[in-house]
């Protein structure tokens, strides 16, 4: 995980913690510093950055562990939709933070609604701080995470401030990750 890679070519990504949509070219040597949820946070000379799964390749990543992934998402399907919506929410995570939204406690509401026909997942989260210039990423990613929700016809995340998150809303789980306990 801290060896240098050199992408074996050109990504889009985006500046951390910024969110500004930068260009990396191949060849530019980067240190994968995080790998969940999909994405991968990248040391640069010129900082952090992101890069989407889709662009896994250029870092050389091992696609049969992709592929186990998507055998989970195969098994999900089967799985009630708010079983499967909390597991896409477990597929988020802040690129500064190896632990997911849900764990971190960021996510204080999740209700799936039914109006004419139309299932509709609604998302209240918030950030661990509020001047994070990734919030609007990691609301896209919950929201474009859960349209791969077969029967989901719309996601909606709002970021929201109340209560102010705090550390004590940490799961267990994500203590643990964390070396809080």
């Amino acid at each position: 995980m801290h060896e240098e890679i050199s992408l074996a070519r050109e990504v889009d990504a985006v500046q951390i913690p910024s969110g500004d949509a930068i260009t990396l070219p191949a060849g530019t040597p980067v240190f994968i510093t995080q790998r969940l949820g999909g994405t991968y946070t990248v040391a640069t000379s010129a900082g952090l950055a992101r890069i989407s799964s889709k662009d896994a390749d250029a870092l050389g990543v091992d696609l049969e562990k992709e592929e186990e992934k998507h055998a989970e998402a195969e098994r999900l399907k089967d799985a009630p939709l708010e079983e499967q919506v909390w597991a896409q929410l477990k597929g988020v995570y802040d690129p500064e933070i190896p632990v997911d939204i849900v764990n971190l406690g960021l996510v204080y509401d999740c209700a799936i609604e039914e109006e004419d026909g139309k299932k509709t997942v609604a998302v209240k989260m918030t950030l661990t701080a509020p001047g994070c210039g990734m919030g609007p990423v990691i609301a896209a990613d919950a929201q474009s995470k859960i349209m791969t929700i077969e029967g989901i016809d719309d996601a909606k995340v709002e970021l929201v401030w109340d209560p102010a998150w705090n550390q004590d809303m940490i799961s267990e789980e994500g203590k643990m990750k964390l070396g809080m306990i």
